[in-house]
């Protein structure tokens, strides 16, 4: 990795993170478009997973750190289908946005060339729907 005379790892500015946030809000808008029903039905979970609102706030905010997470979000609906159900966790208690989730669901999926990409999937509490909460690139 190249770093800048301050020691900021190059394409990692406040102004990248805030481009890339951009472009992960413009793909899920565009994604939606296409997608009016907003689930795709994920193989392993034998389910539907469904996107919603804090699935773009949580996947803008976390997966505009790198590049390459960035990068995975374009993947989404391919993440979505395929990704395989590694482990169940309970929701951080200490996180707002995980605390409507009965449980939160750790998913893979390995993209030729590209590398692995981690999903997150929250159930809800109550109706047992499962939403996307998270995608990152695995580095």
């Amino acid at each position: 990795m190249d770093f800048d005379k301050n020691g900021i790892a190059l394409g990692d500015t406040k102004e990248d993170k805030k481009q890339r946030k951009e472009f992960i809000l413009a793909f899920y808008s565009q994604w939606i478009a296409i997608n009016m029903t907003k689930q795709i039905f994920n193989k392993s979970l034998n389910d539907f997973i469904n996107v919603r609102f804090l699935s773009l706030q949580e996947t803008a905010g976390h997966a505009s750190h790198t590049y390459k997470s960035t990068v995975a979000v374009t993947f989404l609906t391919e993440v979505l289908e395929n990704a395989k159900h590694t482990a169940s966790v309970k929701p951080k208690t200490e996180n707002k946005n995980q605390q409507r989730f009965l449980e939160m669901i750790v998913m893979e999926y390995s993209k030729k060339i590209f590398g692995k990409i981690k999903l997150t999937v929250g159930v809800l509490k109550g109706s047992k729907q499962k939403v996307q909460y998270c995608i990152t690139a695995i580095e």
